[in-house]
């Protein structure tokens, strides 16, 4: 790809420091992770940052952060000039996003004994349920989940140790995560469905104005659409999340 965004004259209010630094979220390893061999951030939405950032012709700094919570404050303080986030009412305030890139399905995982067998019976009186601090699903079941008890522990690694050591009934996550961590070892089993669909998308602080939130949604609908998405995914190895269909 060569073609330069429409506007190049908005560069500064993306990059006003020459840089264009990417908060990147690590906390949701199907959009990025760290290199094996570098230690550097990989993934899809690093993927999109480096090519947003060739066509704004300047260079990209990744910001790198291991929770979502953290990844969002940065932009929103400005610390960061785009970030990747699932979209949400609570994280509207200070952010402009485009819509989303791609879909992420949120789920639960119980231990193998459980005498819960769909989502539908999660939400009772006396059951507990783990989340990783200011998650998308985190976030989500705090305007839902109306009998059970959220327990919010520091990142999704935290809250799947909380189900194996019976301090929760249930743990909730990114599909992909729970799966692996029901393969990784017996004793636990991912609910049949789904209770939520994530939406990944991108952001820019509000302070940027309209014209920048645009150009940043014009990018994300042309990276759908002409296959760098779905390619992005193919090669990173991510399976069961989707493209996002056209905004």
């Amino acid at each position: 790809m060569t073609q330069q965004p429409a506007s190049p004259g908005l560069a500064p209010a993306f990059a006003p420091g020459g840089v264009l630094r990417a908060s990147i979220n690590l906390g949701n390893p199907i959009l990025a992770h760290r290199d094996p061999a570098s230690g550097e951030p990989a993934g899809v939405s690093v993927d999109l940052a480096r090519e947003f950032g060739r066509r704004l012709g300047v260079p990209v700094e990744l910001v790198a952060f291991e929770r979502a919570a953290l990844s969002v404050d940065a932009v929103r303080a400005e610390r960061a000039d785009i970030g990747f986030f699932a979209v949400d009412p609570a994280r509207g305030e200070g952010l402009r996003f485009t819509a989303p890139y791609v879909l992420i399905e949120g789920a639960y995982l119980v231990l193998q004994a459980s005498p819960v067998s769909e989502n539908g019976q999660v939400d009772r009186e006396g059951t507990r349920i783990s989340v990783g601090a200011g998650s998308a699903y985190d976030l989500f079941l705090s305007r839902e989940i109306r009998e059970a008890e959220i327990v919010r522990l520091e990142g999704a690694p935290r809250a799947l140790a909380a189900l194996r050591a019976r301090e929760v009934e249930v743990a909730a996550g990114i599909r992909q995560l729970l799966e692996a961590e029901a393969a990784r070892a017996e004793g636990v089993r991912v609910l049949p469905g789904r209770f939520m669909v994530i939406r990944q998308a991108m952001g820019v602080p509000a302070g940027r104005g309209t014209a920048a939130q645009e150009l940043l949604a014009s990018f994300v609908e042309e990276m759908k659409a002409v296959g760098f998405v779905a390619d992005a995914l193919k090669r990173h190895g991510v399976e069961g999340a989707i493209v996002a269909p056209a905004g």
